[in-house]
């Protein structure tokens, strides 16, 4: 059963002593002394209250104490918050178990000498062990024995190159695999793209533009968290999004002419045998892929990024391949509700077609009404239409589209290499997710012939 106060509370929040709590702890029978009540007794009473001082200085100090945000029009302290349990000339103030945690003084920490060649005399002494804030401590339990060992002489020793001063990309990628591995591109083509956009790089930055680079690329290609690229390029985690977000504007902009629209002429000298049998006037194979998108906060967004087929939020975007395997053309991102016929229509695909040229898709590219209009044949694998079953004729033409169609799977394979389109995007990264499409595409390109299963 809660007491209610009868008006004087203590001011201290978190604190309960009150008037009433007090008169009835008076009217208790002391069993030390014997009498009838508390208030008949010698013994010190359980607490007592002290008004808030009216002069200005003490009355400031009160109140900058407490840390109040409102405090009381009376306001009143109990005797457990002062150090001699009342207000005295050596503590006036209230400074004991006020209610909440002050937040500790910062200390500097004591400066040590940092120890150079020209402070090591002639004599050469045994040399002292100094620790700066780039020095790592060693191990107590390895210095248990030390009895055992002679003096350690530092005297004309060189040491090598410590390898904190080289660049990140000089010491993870040594050869080819290693650089298939954290950017998805040979070696070589690695170090002509970064002569190539070394120069855009922020002169604020003290990262070398080859390390920027390279992190730019091991997001896209591993999708590391943030953290862990943080950890591995030695800075933090807020510098590494900057950084990502900088030089995904950059590659996107000067890459993307490694994706073109190859001339009609190109497309036949470069056609595969598969093609020349069957459909020797293709200009292109087309194909949707999505990509897991992490849920958003917001509800319509959820909406528009629902697909029924991956049965989670998703981006869709349009892929469409030459039939040598070259990616032509990646349209930006949509919303995983999107149909074929959608993305197709709204993407700007079209514009790129002419008249008399030939276009594979599945059947789910009800567009033919819209290559129509263009002069543009579709080839598409063949409907029942309610009927029982294919003609003979059907079904090898069916077969044949399907052994041609492989090349654009094997083009959206190579493109989910970059496993931040193959694993789940996180949804800071949706408004740049069109450049990144563009960036993939377009290293898939330059990547060449090279195709990893990983």
């Amino acid at each position: 059963m809660s007491l209610r106060s009868s008006g004087t509370t203590c001011a201290v929040r978190g604190c309960t002593n009150n008037r009433t709590k007090l008169s009835q702890w008076l009217k208790r029978e002391c069993y030390e002394h014997k009498p009838k009540t508390k208030a008949e007794c010698p013994c010190q009473r359980w607490y007592s209250f002290h008004r808030l001082p009216q002069e200005d200085e003490p009355k400031r100090t009160w109140l900058k104490n407490l840390n109040l945000k409102e405090p009381p029009k009376h306001l009143f302290v109990c005797s457990f918050h002062f150090v001699d349990k009342k207000p005295t000339q050596d503590n006036p103030y209230p400074t004991l178990f006020l209610g909440y945690k002050k937040p500790p003084e910062k200390r500097r920490r004591p400066r040590t000498p940092h120890v150079t060649g020209s402070n090591v005399s002639s004599s050469c002494p045994t040399s002292q062990t100094f620790h700066d804030a780039q020095t790592q401590w060693s191990d107590p339990a390895m210095e248990d024995h030390i009895y055992s060992k002679g003096p350690t002489i530092t005297c004309g020793v060189t040491t090598a190159p410590s390898s904190d001063s080289l660049p990140v990309a000089e010491l993870t990628l040594k050869d080819d695999a290693d650089c298939l591995l954290y950017t998805g591109i040979p070696l070589l083509e690695f170090k002509t793209l970064v002569s190539c956009l070394q120069h855009f790089a922020p002169k604020s930055s003290t990262l070398p533009a080859e390390d920027q680079i390279l992190l730019t690329l091991m997001k896209l290609r591993q999708n590391f968290v943030i953290a862990d690229l943080a950890k591995r390029f030695k800075m933090s985690p807020g510098q590494v999004s900057k950084t990502l977000k900088f030089w995904i504007d950059v590659i996107a902009e000067h890459t993307q002419d490694l994706i073109p629209w190859l001339p009609r002429e190109t497309i036949k000298a470069t056609l595969p045998k598969a093609f020349m049998d069957s459909f020797p006037n293709t200009t292109c194979i087309i194909d949707c892929t999505e990509s897991v998108l992490q849920k958003a906060k917001n509800l319509d967004s959820r909406t528009e990024s629902y697909s029924h087929y991956y049965a989670s939020n998703t981006v869709k975007y349009l892929v469409a391949t030459a039939p040598s395997g070259i990616v032509m053309y990646i349209s930006e991102a949509y919303g995983g509700k999107c149909s074929d016929r959608f993305i197709t229509q709204n993407s700007g695909f079209l514009d790129h077609l002419r008249a008399g040229d030939e276009v594979t898709g599945d059947r789910g590219f009800t567009i033919r009404d819209l290559l129509e209009e263009r002069n543009v044949g579709l080839i598409t694998p063949a409907f029942t239409r309610k009927k029982s079953q294919l003609t003979n004729e059907q079904v090898t033409r069916t077969r044949r589209i399907a052994n041609v169609r492989i090349h654009i799977e094997r083009a959206i394979r190579r493109l989910k290499v970059y496993k931040i389109l193959s694993q789940t995007v996180p949804i800071h990264f949706v408004t740049k997710i069109d450049k990144i499409l563009k960036i993939c595409a377009a290293l898939v390109n330059l990547r060449g012939e090279l195709i990893s299963s990983k």
